[in-house]
């Protein structure tokens, strides 16, 4: 680990993952659907590894999303919404979950199982 991260707390949640990258990768069939959760604010990107590119994304912190404007679970299952039908566009239908090495829980679940009711497969 890193001597310039101080707090232990945040130095495990990057040892989780790099764990996880190790075996999460996304291809061109079935891309990456990564979670990046702050203190305020959720994103989430559907990324192709292989190519590099990040092929949809949002955030609770777009503009003209007045109901996903602070991150709780509401506006995380909204959003979660929002990645499945902008996957739709694309003709995205799989995708692999990476939860960025936070616990499937609260915001993170709520934004999962939004994108699963929005018509996305894991």
């Amino acid at each position: 680990m890193d001597k310039k991260i101080v707090n232990k707390k945040a130095a495990l949640q990057i040892k989780r993952k790099k764990r996880i990258r190790k075996k999460v990768s996304g291809t061109a069939e079935r891309p990456r659907l990564s979670v990046f959760r702050s203190a305020r604010h959720v994103y989430a990107q559907v990324i192709d590894d292989l190519a590099g590119v990040t092929l949809v994304s949002a955030s609770s912190f777009e503009k003209g999303q007045e109901k996903l404007s602070n991150a709780t679970i509401s506006a995380c299952t909204a959003l979660g919404k929002l990645v499945a039908e902008r996957c739709k566009e694309k003709q995205i239908q799989k995708v692999v979950f990476d939860k960025n090495g936070r616990q499937y829980h609260g915001r993170v679940k709520a934004l999962a199982e939004g994108a699963r009711e929005g018509g996305l497969l894991f």
